[in-house]
């Protein structure tokens, strides 16, 4: 997960900007919307911190431990919220992804001291989730393509909000966390 220089940079500054412009979210939204946008802040915060580099900040050992613990509390929210809407299935997989990561960093020397890979290759676990959020990117890529103009007299229903009420932002803030998923478990 660590990677160095300004690639790691890169991935904190995505994370954190799609994290903060959920909270955004968050404030503006209402009900589901609301613990939706919530839950891709924490997603957006936590990998931005997973992503500093470790010659800036190597965190302890019993910091992955808190990571698992935080993701697999999120995990269980998403479980109990997918019973009414199928996006949270999401959302579970995403945060089973952030512990699986921790759990990988708490048990490698390498990892943990952020000196780089280790030479065991990747698990089963680890290309299933790279599958998973390839096919990922690629769908939500695909739907961020415009399929009609705005019309002239004013936004689009739903567009009023400012910047927190266009769908377009949100899809492009999830696609970049999806991306930065790709890249994190990249690094394994």
């Amino acid at each position: 997960m660590h990677t160095g220089g300004s690639s790691g940079w890169a991935l904190v500054a995505l994370c954190a900007a799609a994290g903060a412009y959920c909270l955004l979210r968050m404030r503006s939204g209402a009900g589901e919307q609301r613990r939706e946008a919530g839950g891709e802040a924490l997603m957006g915060f936590g990998m931005a911190a997973m992503a500093v580099p470790p010659a800036v900040f190597s965190p302890p050992p019993w910091t992955w431990a808190l990571y698992a613990a935080v993701f697999g509390a999120a995990g269980l929210r998403a479980l109990w919220a997918a019973r009414d809407s199928p996006h949270h299935l999401h959302h579970l997989v995403g945060a089973g992804a952030m512990v699986y990561m921790a759990v990988v960093m708490a048990g490698s020397p390498a990892h943990a001291q952020g000196h780089g890979h280790g030479g065991s290759g990747a698990a089963p676990l680890t290309g299933a989730l790279l599958l998973y959020f390839a096919g990922y990117v690629l769908l939500g890529g695909a739907r961020l393509v415009p399929v009609a103009a705005v019309p002239a007299d004013g936004p689009a229903p739903g567009q009023a909000d400012g910047w927190t009420g266009r769908p377009e932002l949100a899809r492009a803030c999830r696609l970049s966390m999806g991306i930065a998923m790709l890249a994190m478990l990249l690094t394994l």
